[in-house]
């Protein structure tokens, strides 16, 4: 296999990070295997791939999600600069409910973050100008949406910006707190369980 795949904290958001092969020429690696991601993570299709580009150092996007029936699994990676990712656990009876998992993430090393349905996602620029690219496995629906103020105080999350100096959209400087959020997965429902009621 040309990549090496890891549990976090939680279980169920994985790093995988494509083995790199140098020579004199610089290096190749392989970032995407659809036969190792299904045999080795989880079997489904991701149908969208997205890219964003922060141009400032402190830069907070998240925490997101979508909800059901098109809610979004995802795999991270960063093609320049860095981050500090963040997989927040939103699944009802779950035993790492409110629990999340941050890991920098960079163009260097090239590790991807896993992140299944059912968790909240959002990252924070560690460097200017840097670029993050994700697969999704459900196409955007802004009718679902959705999203949990990224500073709320009941998730503990150690972000790399004072609130003072965290550059926010005017969106997710109004979203809701975790303890608004409804119900919307359950702790072992898969993606496929998901979107069956679409």
């Amino acid at each position: 296999m040309r990549m090496d795949i890891q549990e976090c904290e939680i279980a169920d958001v994985k790093l995988i990070t494509p083995r790199q092969f140098a020579d004199a020429r610089g290096s190749f690696c392989e970032i995407w295997s659809d036969r190792v991601f299904r045999s080795e993570v989880e079997n489904l299709t991701f149908v969208q791939d997205n890219q964003s580009i922060s141009r400032f150092k402190g830069t907070v996007r998240g925490l997101h999600f979508q909800r059901p029936p098109f809610a979004q699994a995802k795999l991270i990676r960063v093609v320049r600069g860095a981050i500090l990712d963040v997989a927040v656990d939103v699944r009802r009876g779950s035993p790492s409910y409110a629990r999340h998992v941050a890991v920098r993430l960079d163009a260097a090393l090239g590790t991807q973050l896993w992140i299944p349905t059912g968790f909240l996602h959002g990252f924070c620029t560690l460097e200017d100008n840097t670029e993050v690219c994700y697969k999704v496995s459900e196409y955007y629906s802004p009718e679902h949406d959705a999203g949990v103020y990224w500073n709320d105080l009941d998730l503990q999350i150690d972000w790399p910006v004072k609130p003072e100096d965290a550059v926010l959209s005017d969106r997710d400087q109004r979203q809701p707190g975790l303890s608004e959020l409804p119900d919307f997965f359950v702790y072992g429902e898969t993606s496929r369980d998901l979107a069956v009621s679409r």
